[in-house]
């Protein structure tokens, strides 16, 4: 992972509701009404930051069909591990330097 999908990475979970959202998604999927009322928030406002965690791969969602036969978009984590410490840093910059450098020689 270079610095600049660390960085992705970081920034979409840097933010106490997409954290606090991701905390209720560890203990079973949940669909997006059930999910706004659990954390108090609006759908649309919602829908943005769960656009966020799942373009950084952190959830992902997927269509069912209710007993009313009404289509409901679940959400569930994705198993992910992030390890932040002076290797990786030196590491995801290092990597970032030599996808700059490769395609500057191209």
């Amino acid at each position: 992972m270079d610095a600049n999908e660390l960085s992705g990475r970081l920034a979409a979970i840097a933010s106490p509701q997409r954290m606090r959202i991701l905390a209720l998604l560890v203990g079973e999927p949940l669909h997006v009404s059930e999910l706004a009322r659990r954390v108090g928030m609006s759908r649309p406002l919602l829908y943005m930051h769960l656009t966020k965690l799942e373009e950084a791969g952190f959830v992902s969602g997927h269509l069912e069909l209710g007993d009313d036969g009404k289509a409901m978009k679940i959400f569930e984590v994705v198993p992910f591990q992030i390890t932040l410490d002076a290797k990786s840093l030196v590491e995801a910059v290092a990597q970032t330097q030599s996808d700059t450098t490769n395609t500057e020689s191209e």
